[in-house]
């Protein structure tokens, strides 16, 4: 439900934007900035000779709905995160510690007339793990 009102709302403060941004740009400023842009009396002759006023007043209007909603908007978010909070208690569980290797195996290689010998360990592996090591390359 809050999902479909944040999307309804963001359609509207859309809107009201696209409509502020085009009657800032339509107010005729003091030095005939963007105002010269649509056409010198373009404005006057579609709202008529009261034009700065009323471009003022939809400017404010819609300057004061774009923060509301806005603020609402945001209102709505923090609702939405709030009731989604699963993400925020797994996060929070405590993680188990590690447990440290109770075995250490090490390997050595030692290099005797060109030839790799395996040095025996204080570990020795298992039958099936000597036949699985890759065999001395050949002397030339």
């Amino acid at each position: 439900m809050i999902n479909l009102a944040i999307y309804i709302l963001l359609g509207i403060n859309l809107l009201v934007c696209i409509l502020l941004t085009l009657l800032v740009l339509m107010q005729k400023p003091r030095s005939e900035g963007l105002g010269a842009a649509f056409g010198g009396n373009f404005t006057d002759s579609i709202f008529g000779a009261q034009t700065s006023d009323v471009l003022t007043k939809g400017t404010i209007w819609l300057g004061g709905i774009f923060m509301a909603l806005t603020l609402v908007l945001g209102v709505l978010y923090s609702h939405r995160q709030a009731d989604s909070s699963s993400l925020k208690d797994e996060l929070s569980k405590p993680v188990a510690p590690i447990s440290a290797p109770t075995k250490t195996i090490t390997n050595s290689v030692t290099l005797t007339n060109g030839a790799l010998t395996p040095t025996p360990s204080s570990n020795p592996q298992p039958a099936s793990k000597q036949a699985e090591t890759a065999p001395a390359p050949a002397q030339p």
